[in-house]
């Protein structure tokens, strides 16, 4: 599909009452684990463009342009609002952030098995194994606090088990700024790049949010810590992407990778009433896209094609299970970032700044959140909770009755002979 071929409605046409902004709210336990993700990631999204819109309006110098963006926002508002509104009362802050980890796990894997660029699929690949123990910390706080079982909300779709430890996970500021795509870099890492971005910022808000909401000490704290590491994640992403680029062009893939979000929802839900709602909020993105196109020739005199030259969608994201995928990650355990690669966690020198900094926010182990909650696990029910389906890959990590705090931080732990196949 090009999107720049299709038929535009006015902006003004985009607007809707708020009866249609509150929809009916999906069933926690009957909706597809993907369609509660599609939501998030489609959430996430619409943030990003609010977020994006308000900061070009306030780097904008002319007040029409800002009266063009006030108008376009104004709609992309009311999306955020609907589908934020989609998720049910019922459900529990817990087993929505079991959505939004299962989400990270599986967009993540998804883009990287799709990318061209190499250290763009190196930065998805490290980051996924940080979400993937998110999800497993996560997963055993809602066991130990609530007696449920996350594999139940993830549909069995996705493995629950350590990855990375997140104690691991805490790098120097500077560390894991990636190298930036250009403007010849393909089309789909580009798209690959907003979407993650965004979609890690939109986890990264909801995280420093809640972290005051849990019910208990133990559960605000891993919220707080979790939450570090997902800032972490939309730094390294962000800087994937083309600073280069002027306000306007920005603004143009903006509007295109929405355009192109809502096409892959609508091509892949199940859920008939969520389709109407992508298909609808589709069209609305056509009219945005068709504005920005109009917004970049009138003031930059470009044509939308000298950003875009190749308009046709690619095949569309796809939501669906990565277990075999995710567990050939898992031989990069190991991993963390100095400068601006990834690299085993064995050749970093003393002097390095990984371990100074692990040193600072780490006072002690046994204070760390991320660890407390898998040691009371283990003390209650006598072994962490895990969805698994074989034995994790990872001979370090195989142990269910001690929660490994070493692995990706201390050098003097072997690498890679350690890994089962």
């Amino acid at each position: 599909m090009n999107p720049f071929a299709q038929k535009a409605m006015p902006i003004t046409k985009t607007f809707e009452s708020f009866c249609a902004l509150y929809p009916r709210q999906y069933h926690p336990l009957e909706t597809d684990p993907y369609t509660k993700c599609r939501i998030i990631l489609m959430n996430g999204t619409e943030y990003e463009s609010v977020k994006f819109s308000h900061q070009m309006a306030r780097h904008c110098p002319n007040q029409d342009l800002r009266r063009e963006l006030a108008m376009t926002r104004r709609t992309e508002q009311q999306q955020q609002k609907k589908l934020a509104n989609l998720k049910p009362i019922s459900e529990s802050i817990l087993e929505h952030t079991i959505g939004y980890e299962q989400l990270a796990v599986d967009l993540t894997a998804h883009l990287a098995k799709r990318v061209a660029t190499p250290h763009v699929k190196q930065a998805l690949d490290l980051a996924l194994l940080e979400d993937f123990d998110h999800l497993y910390r996560y997963a055993d706080l809602m066991e130990m606090d609530t007696g449920e079982h996350a594999e139940r909300l993830v549909g069995r779709y996705t493995e629950i088990m350590p990855g990375r430890p997140t104690i691991s996970e805490h790098r120097f500021p500077k560390d894991g700024i990636p190298c930036t795509l250009c403007k010849d870099s393909p089309l789909f890492d580009k798209i690959a790049a907003m979407i993650i971005t965004a979609a890690e910022q939109q986890t990264m808000n909801y995280y420093m949010n809640q972290t005051g909401f849990y019910k208990n000490d133990l559960g605000r704290r891993l919220y707080q810590e979790i939450a570090m590491i997902e800032e972490q994640h939309v730094t390294q992403y962000e800087a994937l992407m083309d600073a280069s680029v002027t306000w306007l062009e920005c603004m143009l893939m903006h509007e295109y990778v929405e355009c192109y979000l809502y096409w892959s929802c609508a091509q892949t839900e199940s859920d008939p009433y969520i389709q109407r709602i992508w298909a609808w909020h589709l069209e609305q993105e056509i009219a945005h896209l068709h504005k920005a196109a109009q917004l970049l020739e009138q003031y930059e005199g470009k044509h939308w094609q000298q950003v875009i030259p190749n308009p046709e969608f690619p095949a569309p994201l796809k939501l669906e299970s990565n277990i075999p995928y995710v567990r050939s990650v898992l031989t990069t355990v190991q991993n963390t970032y100095k400068d601006r690669n990834p690299v085993p966690v064995q050749s970093l020198e003393k002097a390095d700044p990984f371990f100074a900094y692990q040193d600072i926010v780490h006072e002690s182990t046994d204070t760390v959140a991320s660890h407390q909650v898998i040691e009371q696990t283990i003390r209650k029910n006598g072994r962490d909770y895990r969805f698994e389906t074989a034995p994790h890959p990872v001979c370090e990590l195989q142990d269910r009755t001690q929660d490994n705090t070493r692995i990706g931080r201390d050098p003097s732990i072997p690498g890679y002979n350690q890994i089962t196949q």
